[in-house]
């Protein structure tokens, strides 16, 4: 694995459920176990899956027009069955606007595509929910 393909972060304990995640960038951001307004690590993943595709969906559209508006929702049902704890379905809506005239028009015409690109080739977050990706755990 060459470095420039290597994704990684740092997670420290900042007290009793609470945690620090830091990217080689020295980004920081602060999640625990919802016990605050703290994001919880499901719902970071869900805006990993959401803000992924919201990137690719911007590239794609905004070459043609600039959007008025542009939001994503992720939700999913958090499970507990035979299978451990896990999401059901994972759902990612797009409500995206663009002003009117041609520009606006071909935006328009090439949100559905770039919706779909992102889902099925482009966004490494979700493709790797998706795929059957193998989680390694170790101990130092």
């Amino acid at each position: 694995m060459s470095d420039d393909n290597l994704r990684k972060i740092t997670l420290t304990r900042t007290g009793e459920r609470d945690y620090e995640a830091e990217n080689p960038r020295g980004g920081r951001l602060t999640f625990g176990e919802g016990q605050s307004a703290d994001f919880t690590p499901v719902e970071l993943l869900l805006t990993a899956i959401a803000g992924c595709s919201a990137i690719d969906v911007d590239y794609l559209t905004t070459r043609l027009a600039e959007p008025t508006q542009f939001d994503v929702a992720a939700e999913a049902e958090k499970l507990r069955d035979h299978e451990g704890n896990h999401l059901g379905e994972v759902r990612i809506t797009f409500t995206v606007r663009f002003p009117a005239g041609p520009e606006g028009d071909a935006a328009r015409t090439r949100l559905p595509d770039a919706v779909a690109k992102s889902r099925d080739r482009l966004c490494t977050v979700s493709r790797t929910v998706q795929l059957p990706t193998p989680v390694d755990y170790v101990i130092t």
